[in-house]
C-alpha cells in the first residue's frame, strides 16, 4: 500500500482515538485543532447541537499576521480564541489535538488560550512535564559516562581467561 495513504489512516485512527474520550457541551466546548504547513486553525464546537460557537485562524486579511506557520501564529490563534470565547460567555473547554502530538504549535495555542482565560489545559502539568524531562535529560548523559565502554567486560566482572588446547 501507498506510504503516503498508510500515513493518513493512522493519522485518522489517532484523531478517532482522541475525538472517541471527549465531548463538546454549550457550557463546556471542544477546541479542536488543524495545523497546515502554513496555517493553524482553532474552532470551539458545541458537539451537543453541532454547531460551531466561535473560530480564529491564522489565515485571512483580519489575522494581521504575514506567517501562520509557526509558534508565535499559535499564540496568537489561541489568544484570539479565548477572547471570542469571553465574549459568548465561555470560560472553560475541552481541548482537542485531533491526529497531532500536545508539542510545538498545537501545545502554544492551548497554553495561549489558558493564559488568555480560556481553561482548557492545565500548564501547571505541563510545566511539570517539561522540567521532569529537562533533568532526565541533564541525567543522560552522567548515565553514559558510568556505562561500561565498548568490547571490555561487564562491569564487575573479570574477563574470563582461555586455556590452551592440548594437543
Amino acid at each position: 500500500m501507498n506510504t503516503q495513504k498508510l500515513k493518513r489512516i493512522r493519522a485518522q485512527r489517532r484523531k478517532y482515538r482522541v475525538r472517541n474520550r471527549i465531548y463538546g457541551t454549550p457550557q463546556r466546548p471542544r477546541l479542536s485543532v488543524f495545523r497546515s504547513n502554513m496555517h493553524i486553525y482553532a474552532q470551539l464546537i458545541d458537539d451537543l447541537h453541532g454547531v460551531t460557537l466561535a473560530a480564529a485562524s491564522s489565515c485571512g486579511k483580519n489575522s494581521g499576521l504575514s506567517y501562520g506557520g509557526n509558534i508565535a501564529a499559535a499564540r496568537e490563534v489561541g489568544r484570539k480564541i479565548a477572547e471570542l470565547a469571553k465574549a459568548k460567555g465561555i470560560t472553560q473547554a475541552v481541548f482537542d489535538r485531533g491526529s497531532y502530538r500536545f508539542h510545538g504549535r498545537v501545545a502554544a495555542l492551548a497554553i495561549a488560550a489558558t493564559e488568555a482565560g480560556l481553561k482548557c489545559t492545565d500548564p501547571e502539568a505541563i510545566r511539570a512535564k517539561q522540567e521532569a524531562r529537562a533533568q532526565k535529560q541533564a541525567e543522560a548523559p552522567k548515565a553514559k559516562a558510568e556505562a561500561r565502554p565498548r568490547g571490555g567486560p561487564p562491569a564487575g566482572k573479570a574477563p574470563a581467561k582461555k586455556e590452551k588446547a592440548a594437543k
